[in-house]
């Protein structure tokens, strides 16, 4: 019998436990389950005696080496920051890891010491990090074969609501952490490189500068760029690409809409607002408007941002209920980026039946034979329920299918790694497909050089 230890039982953790508790005879494993919550791993294993709930501090070094001295393979579902401890003690314990965030500078900085120790680390294997860099690598391999010098390439990845679960004028709905919704896009400039130019946008641009995305059968979407595109040259092999743009997703119209508080500064997290528990909604976007005792806010609000009363970004704005006078923020000592959160929260939170929904694409233009060929690559998932979400099965069952592969020494890899090797993605993508995550390959002719909607040129 194989055993697997789970550090964290959040919701990206439900579709991991479930496949693995699927699996679990089949392969004679036994899973133990960590978590502060003990109700609610139990909620997640059921009465399933291949399974074991326990409470113990994952954070604490000696702790957590002491449970990890009989497992074969460590999963850790914990918050990144912790990720590059629980490598080192699995580096000094001979066992293998597999994390679904990006590798860091310390995570990477691990890995002749993993290989040394005959152990694999491997990271960004979730929707994204993960499921991109597999499905993307597929494509770029079977290019590469054909022998094809790549030109440009797009990739865009998006967590939504599912159309039949799409019921506001924003078209969104916060399907993982709402925090990370609200900062999206801080921390430096949006980076990339369009035919051999690096380009730069800063935050307070990034909202208008999109491209119009196209997905068969789901309709027009929009992406805005990632914070840096420029670090794929090398985990595609692509460092002499002219074009390479990663990107996230939202329905047509919600980021020039959502630029409004980036422009009012809303979305800022540096510092915190006097007052803000009494203060009311109105008064929260009052406070970056200039003061005029005589215009209403609403007024001031579209004078100052330049938004006609039949736009309907108006209407977007209207329904979140951000000129209300009564309701109050209610939050001690927050930041303006706390209290918008906690407005959207209201707003964009999904109902007991809604369903999210990821949607990937990939665009590859490449050379060959003096010609140029484009070939389009998409994926839409969408969710069971509130459970086993779209979000939840597109992290945890690639992280899943990964631990099968480890256990049944089907990977040969050590040190610190992510999914780009063919004895990796082949299998997890292809087992993938039976979940109802699959990719659609189709050629575009005439290839697209310039997509003429991309205002982030």
């Amino acid at each position: 019998m194989k055993k697997i230890l789970v550090l964290g039982a959040g919701l990206s953790a439900s579709s991991l436990i479930r496949y693995l508790l699927q699996n679990a005879d089949k392969e004679d494993w036994h899973i133990v389950v960590v978590d502060q919550n003990i109700e609610l791993i139990k909620s997640k294993i059921g009465d399933n005696n291949r399974a074991e709930a326990k409470i113990f501090n994952a954070l604490d070094s000696d702790v957590r080496k002491k449970e990890m001295t009989d497992i074969n393979l460590v999963i850790s579902m914990l918050p990144a920051k912790y990720h590059v401890e629980v490598a080192k003690d699995c580096i000094a314990l001979k066992k293998d890891l597999i994390t679904p965030s990006y590798v860091s500078s310390e995570m990477e900085a691990l890995h002749s010491e993993a290989e040394n120790a005959g152990v694999l680390i491997m990271n960004e294997i979730g929707v994204d990090p993960g499921i991109d860099h597999m499905s993307a690598m597929k494509v770029l391999d079977k290019i590469n074969g054909l022998g094809g010098k790549m030109h440009i390439f797009e990739s865009f990845t998006g967590g939504l609501v599912a159309p039949e679960s799409d019921d506001n004028p924003w078209n969104y709905k916060f399907t993982w952490n709402p925090r990370n919704v609200v900062l999206a896009g801080q921390g430096g400039a949006a980076q990339f490189i369009q035919e051999g130019k690096y380009k730069y946008i800063p935050y307070t641009k990034l909202f208008r500068r999109t491209e119009i995305i196209d997905i068969e059968g789901y309709g027009a979407f929009e992406g805005y760029a990632n914070r840096n595109s420029l670090s794929y040259r090398k985990t595609y092999g692509l460092e002499d690409i002219p074009t390479i743009y990663r990107g996230t997703l939202r329905r047509k119209g919600f980021s020039r809409a959502w630029d409004v508080f980036v422009q009012l500064g809303a979305t800022d997290d540096s510092y915190i607002m006097e007052g803000s528990e009494e203060m009311t909604y109105r008064d929260f976007i009052n406070s970056f408007l200039p003061y005029n005792e005589n215009d209403s806010v609403e007024l001031k609000l579209r004078h100052y941002l330049k938004i006609d009363l039949d736009d309907n970004l108006w209407d977007k704005l209207v329904w979140l209920g951000i000129f209300d006078a009564k309701k109050k923020v209610g939050l001690k000592n927050a930041t303006p980026a706390q209290i918008l959160q906690k407005i959207l929260e209201e707003k964009w939170s999904l109902s007991p039946n809604d369903k999210d929904m990821i949607v990937m694409y990939h665009k590859f233009v490449y050379q060959k034979d003096g010609e140029f060929h484009e070939l389009v690559s998409q994926m839409v998932n969408i969710g069971e329920n509130q459970t086993y979400t779209s979000m939840s099965n597109t992290v945890g069952i690639p992280v899943g299918i990964c631990a099968k592969l480890i256990l049944q020494n089907k990977v040969s890899l050590k040190g610190v790694h992510v999914p780009i090797k063919k004895e990796v993605y082949t299998p997890i993508l292809e087992e993938l497909e039976q979940h109802d995550i699959v990719f659609k390959e189709k050629e575009i002719h005439p290839p697209r050089l310039y997509n003429e909607e991309a205002t982030w040129r």
